[in-house]
């Protein structure tokens, strides 16, 4: 790709992300002007302020979107307590758990076991 194809997607992306964060800001604005004056008798707030406030709830409440990282924590710690677990049944509980499982949840990649490596032949 030429350098010039970047640049203007580059361009794109400012000018598209500068109108989301305007239309968001003027959305909150307009929000905050209709209901905290009349309900809580509080002041009117200009586009500033309204950049402030959202700036400063990010850092008090975290993102506005779903944290991956802390997901995928999640998942690896249940995958951890699942391993643990199916450690201590005996094979035959085992086998009859993964049954279970397949027959309910119709065989989803994560119930699939790796098929089992044949054990080199050595030479005699």
């Amino acid at each position: 790709m030429n350098r010039q194809f970047w640049l203007l997607r580059g361009l794109k992306f400012i000018i598209f992300a500068s109108l989301f964060v305007t239309a968001v800001l003027f959305l909150t604005q307009y929000l905050w002007n209709w209901l905290v004056p009349v309900l809580f008798h509080g002041p009117l707030i200009t586009l500033g302020q309204t950049f402030g406030l959202l700036l400063l709830s990010r850092l008090l409440f975290g993102s506005w979107g779903g944290r991956r990282g802390n997901w995928a924590q999640k998942r690896r710690a249940w995958q951890q307590r699942m391993a643990g677990r199916l450690e201590n049944l005996s094979p035959e509980a085992r086998e009859k758990f993964r049954q279970q499982m397949q027959a309910k949840c119709g065989g989803m990649g994560w119930m699939r076991r790796p098929e089992a490596a044949e054990p080199a032949q050595q030479p005699a």
